[in-house]
């Protein structure tokens, strides 16, 4: 339950006790109280679910230890004893020594949402200052310090201060309106100068580009900022009052929607709260499988530095090893000599992969046995699955002890459940979610419980089964097809395919661990073509540059701060292209992205040609390339030779003049001047290679070079560089 390089727990305590007299606590709320796991969750508890084959909660557990929290008080309400068991378990629960972090199990049968949670832990009287509120599906490396002084210098002066939330800045898609990890995008306003929380709304009317701001907020308000740029992490930092606001209003059920929303209108009384973003840290909450597998290739590519697989240990799990390209193995893995692991991989103890086998972009978990000739492609494997010859699995979550019998697939978007057994040849349609367990008859709404009827099981409903004819499409089996619950199904799936609906989510592509597809994106963009007279992509293509614009155009010249921005929100939409987005979806994004035309306050306006597109596609390229690389040069020159092989396509699509070839070359000096130094001794190897894979021509690079002739010296560094490639030309 500790890392294994540093512990930094006692460092971390004694910025916490100068922050406060009283222990720092934290209230981890075990329970999502939502329905977007199901039907996992019928069986165990989202905080249980394997993250990069670790707990989800282990990560929040580690972090407050971190952190210097000294209580932690764990909220269960569905499958309690489930996760007082693994608190035990892993070592987290029980009495600790001076040093560690002290945590306790809080069960309630009767709670049924984040606002009857707080008010059980009023109830018990457990907290006794300022606490950290969050749920066990957050993952974070930030620090707390800060946060906690600025609460408590606040609250000093204000003591209606009553609770600090933490932000980032994350640029949901225009196509979308949700952010990376699949929650919609949120508009908040703040107050300019202390971030006050004026306004908040998750659920904005994305068909309508406007919110509607109540004049009394904009009269005490001279000057406010207006946000849909950010994302709430679910961190907050509360006060006692907190507590004891959950408890006199019983309205309040859910954090956001009620309680937030509430103090913000609430004129009487006078609450206020606070929001502080963090810019270099990691923080972010597991709402759905979208988020689930975006977080997962985070902690893969370790942007949550140190909750990653090689320096956390918890209970019973093995030690993994970080090898070249981000791949994690156990010490106990078989291996085939012809098996191909790929970058981004996670492959867990006592796992065989036979041969011919391709493991690419997945995690795959402890005690699995995969056959021969076995495709796996962006999907979560999780423990003791047994993947028999020639199956295919692409951007899917496979549970405990599923069984695929040889030749099966399983299209994207899938969830099989524990225990779920494929037949021969059988293939399981997209977006499938498959169970043992039947959908329970006793719903509530989408702040339900987690809930699990001990007495399901398989009823009379009619089973789910496909099987792959010669049309090479899947084509339904009929109960008297030898499907039955004694059966080893062969012939089919044995288990019930849960309706879109049955989850709360009614367009599961939304927030699917597949990538979105290709013609979802074109509806999309053809919605945005319409609603902001952004046109066909030839449009465009074609639109007069700013130098051909009148002076009283609405849209001004971009401003290198804009650019800035613009260049952040490519290489945030490019990250999704690396986590499996198609790159003909990408184009769109992009190309959505480049000429959106809103208006201010909630969007910035870009009006940018393809050779703005061309550098910051490369750019984004490049830094993908860099993260990907080891420490030596020779490393990176090779990842990024595979990275421009990749994109080059991408890149030739806004490369279509000499002009824009030379944007190329222009943003790689400015890299390597400014941005990205680790590429400069490298400069004269990979424009042979630019040169070679056509993304920049030759005359491009005479030009260059020609351009450069009478610029001062230290402007003509890589062209000197280059000069012997330069003279071939």
């Amino acid at each position: 339950m500790s890392q294994k390089k540093s512990r930094g727990g006692a460092a971390a305590r004694e910025d916490a006790d100068e922050l406060s007299r009283s222990p720092l606590q934290a209230v981890l709320l075990a329970d999502s109280f939502t329905l977007k796991f199901r039907p996992i969750t019928l069986e165990r508890p989202k905080v249980l679910l394997p993250l990069v084959n670790v707990p989800m909660i282990d990560y929040t557990l580690s972090w407050l230890e971190t952190e210097g929290v000294e209580e932690v008080f764990v909220f269960c309400c569905a499958h309690a004893q489930q996760v007082k068991e693994h608190l035990e378990e892993a070592g987290w629960t029980g009495k600790p020594a001076a040093w560690e972090m002290a945590v306790m199990a809080v069960e309630s049968h009767d709670a049924i949402s984040a606002g009857d949670a707080l008010r059980v832990m009023y109830g018990r009287g457990l907290i006794n200052g300022d606490f950290v509120l969050i749920s066990g599906d957050t993952i974070s490396n930030m620090s707390l310090k800060e946060v906690l002084q600025e609460h408590k210098d606040r609250r000093k002066k204000d003591p209606l201060a009553v609770m600090t939330m933490i932000i980032k800045h994350s640029k949901p898609s225009i196509l979308m309106h949700q952010t990376r990890l699949g929650t919609d995008e949120i508009v908040m306003a703040l107050a300019s100068e202390t971030k006050e929380l004026l306004y908040y709304e998750d659920r904005a009317d994305s068909s309508h580009l406007c919110v509607t701001i109540d004049k009394d907020i904009l009269a005490n308000n001279p000057t406010l900022q207006l946000h849909n740029n950010m994302e709430d992490c679910y961190i907050d930092i509360c006060s006692p009052d907190v507590l004891s606001l959950f408890t006199d209003n019983f309205d309040y059920q859910h954090l956001r929607r009620h309680f937030v929303k509430g103090l913000l209108v609430d004129d009487i009384m006078g609450y206020k709260i606070y929001t502080h973003e963090i810019h270099s840290s990691y923080a972010a909450r597991i709402d759905n499988f979208r988020s689930y597998d975006a977080v997962s290739k985070d902690i893969i590519q370790r942007w949550t530095y140190p909750m990653v697989p090689d320096v956390l240990s918890f209970g019973n799990c093995h030690e993994m090893k970080l090898h070249r390209q981000g791949i994690y193995k156990a010490s106990d893995v078989t291996l085939s000599h012809s098996a191909q692991i790929g970058a981004n991989s996670v492959i867990g103890n006592a796992t065989s992969i036979g041969e011919q086998c391709k493991i690419l972009n997945s995690v795959i978990g402890e005690g699995c046995s995969i056959g021969k000739n076995v495709l796996i492609h962006g999907s979560y494997i999780w423990d003791n699955v047994i993947i028999e010859d020639g199956c295919k699995v692409s951007n899917s979550l496979v549970c405990d002890d599923v069984h695929l019998r040889a030749g099966a697939i399983v299209e994207p978007g899938c969830i099989l459940s524990f225990k779920i057994k494929v037949g021969k040849n059988v293939v399981v349609p997209a977006y499938s979610k498959v169970s043992l367990l039947d959908k329970p008859s006793n719903e509530d709404s989408d702040e339900e419980l987690e809930y699990a009827d001990t007495n399901s099981g398989v009823t009379d409903s009619a089973p789910f089964s496909s099987t792959r004819g010669n049309a090479d499409h899947p084509t339904i089996v009929s109960e008297d097809d030898e499907l039955g619950a004694s059966e080893t199904c062969t012939s089919g799936v044995l288990g019930y395919i849960w309706a879109s609906g049955d989850t709360g989510i009614l367009e599961e592509w939304r927030q699917s661990i597949a990538p979105i597809p290709k013609e979802k994106l074109q509806e999309l963009q053809h919605a945005v073509s319409v609603d902001g007279d952004v046109g066909s992509e030839e449009d465009l293509n074609n639109r007069p540059s700013e130098a051909d614009r009148d002076n009283d155009s609405e849209i001004g010249v971009i401003e290198d701060d804009d650019y800035t921005k613009f260049e952040k929100e490519v290489e945030e939409t490019f990250q999704r292209a690396v986590d499996g987005v198609h790159q003909d979806n990408l184009i769109l994004e992009i190309n959505a992205l480049r000429c959106k035309l809103v208006s201010f306050p909630l969007m910035l306006s870009y009006s940018l040609q393809h050779a703005d597109c061309a550098g910051a596609v490369f750019y984004s390229i490049m830094r993908a390339a860099l993260v990907a690389a080891q420490s030596t040069n020779d490393s990176l020159l090779k990842s990024t030779a595979d990275a421009l092989t990749k994109w080059k396509d991408l890149l030739r699509n806004y490369t279509k003049t000499v002009d824009e070839e030379m944007e190329i070359l222009l943003k790689f000096e400015e890299m390597c001047q400014e941005i990205t130094k680790e590429f400069s001794p490298l400069f004269s190897k990979i424009l042979p290679y630019l040169y070679d894979k056509e993304i920049v021509s030759e005359v491009a690079i005479l030009r260059w070079a020609e351009e450069k002739e009478n610029a001062d010296e230290p402007d003509k560094v890589f062209v000197k560089q280059s000069d012997v490639f330069i003279q071939g030309l």
